[in-house]
């Protein structure tokens, strides 16, 4: 009976420490991660580095070239311009469908005179044409403005077929007592005056987007860019803010009714399109171009469509910084129906465009015939499609 016994328990202990050890071990699992998998295991990345890939199936219509030749009203190119490097632009263009580039840093004297010198010299005389600019590196002083005016006359009879302002003008220009300049300051008024009487354009750039002047933090949508490329911040405690530049901008438009201008990347507006439209309706001397801004028009195509339609005879087609492999995405926008497809530059935007497939008879006035109407001297017998 007693050896029995001692049998049972001798069991029943090997039972308990049996249940024991598995109850353990199964607890230690449970405690413990499984060994890392490194294709299930969530990496460490930055936000650059994250670029998923869509599995959205759609059409795709590909635009490698405009359906319509094309005037880029903004583009900068130094001058003079290489024979070799001309001869492969041109290149470009031909695969690109771009007709004419209009050169925004023609510069002034004798820099503008080689540069357009060069080019009628060369076998391409009619693919690109100049603006002339102002230097503003010394100030604005009392008789500045018409110093400046008959400079630009000159420059004009060198060849220059409009001006071009660029961004230091409201923000970094000074006066005489070194003060802020502003953009619609009465000395300047020689300037704007001469361009109505030559019957020639200002394209004037005023100003940043208008992301740029506000905090760098997480609600910024252009937050990338600017941590990548601090300089382009517009801090307020050394610079007026967005709207007093536009306001300042405005007033000068409203002054020089009989004066073209053309607003550089359709005023930074195109995130505002109501705005832009009351701008132009107050303004009959004001035309929009495209520079830049694509990442603001592909992400609301049914509104910009409608813009377009709208102020089709009045809107310039612009590229801004030439890069010929980015023309492509400005076609696709303008000329498809596609849906969600990249943008070239990330740090503009990290959303996807698309197609506002605009009519054909409103792609011909944006691509040229809004600009042949505007600029001088370009032949209209090089626009026959």
């Amino acid at each position: 009976m007693k050896k029995n016994t001692w049998k049972t328990f001798r069991f029943f202990c090997f039972v308990v420490i049996g249940l024991t050890l598995s109850l353990v071990s199964g607890l230690s699992m449970i405690a413990q991660p499984s060994a890392p998998d490194d294709k299930a295991v969530a990496q460490e990345m930055s936000i650059q580095d994250y670029s998923p890939r869509s599995t959205l199936v759609v059409n795709e219509n590909h635009r490698p070239r405009a359906k319509y030749p094309v005037i880029d009203i903004h583009s900068h190119h130094r001058t003079p311009l290489a024979p070799d490097r001309w001869k492969a632009i041109v290149s470009e263009m031909d695969d690109l469908n771009l007709q004419v580039l209009v050169n925004l840093s023609g510069g002034s004297g004798l820099k503008l005179k080689e540069g357009i010198a060069a080019v009628r010299s060369s076998q391409y005389s009619n693919r690109m044409v100049f603006f002339a600019n102002i230097d503003f590196s010394g100030g604005v002083y009392p008789g500045f403005g018409l110093k400046a005016s008959k400079r630009l006359e000159k420059d004009v009879e060198f060849g220059a077929v409009g001006l071009k302002i660029f961004k230091n003008l409201g923000l970094r220009v000074k006066n005489s007592s070194g003060m802020r300049l502003s953009v619609d300051d009465p000395e300047l008024d020689p300037i704007w005056e001469v361009c109505a009487r030559l019957g020639i354009p200002v394209l004037i750039h005023t100003g940043e987007p208008s992301e740029f002047f506000e905090p760098v933090d997480r609600h910024n949508e252009r937050w990338l860019e600017l941590t990548l490329l601090p300089r382009r911040r517009v801090p307020p405690e050394k610079y007026p803010t967005f709207d007093k530049l536009m306001a300042e901008r405005d007033r000068l438009f409203l002054r020089h009714p009989a004066t073209t201008f053309i607003l550089a990347h359709m005023g930074w507006h195109a995130n505002d399109l109501a705005r832009l439209g009351t701008l132009l309706d107050r303004n009959p001397n004001v035309y929009p171009e495209t520079g830049a801004i694509l990442y603001e028009l592909g992400r609301q195509p049914r509104a910009s469509k409608m813009f377009f339609v709208k102020y089709q005879d009045r809107i310039l087609f612009g590229k801004d910084s030439y890069r010929a492999n980015e023309f492509k995405f400005y076609w696709r926008t303008f000329e498809t129906a596609d849906e969600y497809f990249e943008y070239y530059r990330d740090y503009h935007a990290f959303w996807r465009l698309y197609g506002m497939n605009l009519p054909d008879g409103v792609l011909r006035k944006v691509y040229f015939e809004n600009a042949l109407r505007l600029l001088p001297g370009i032949p209209r017998s090089d626009f026959t499609q």
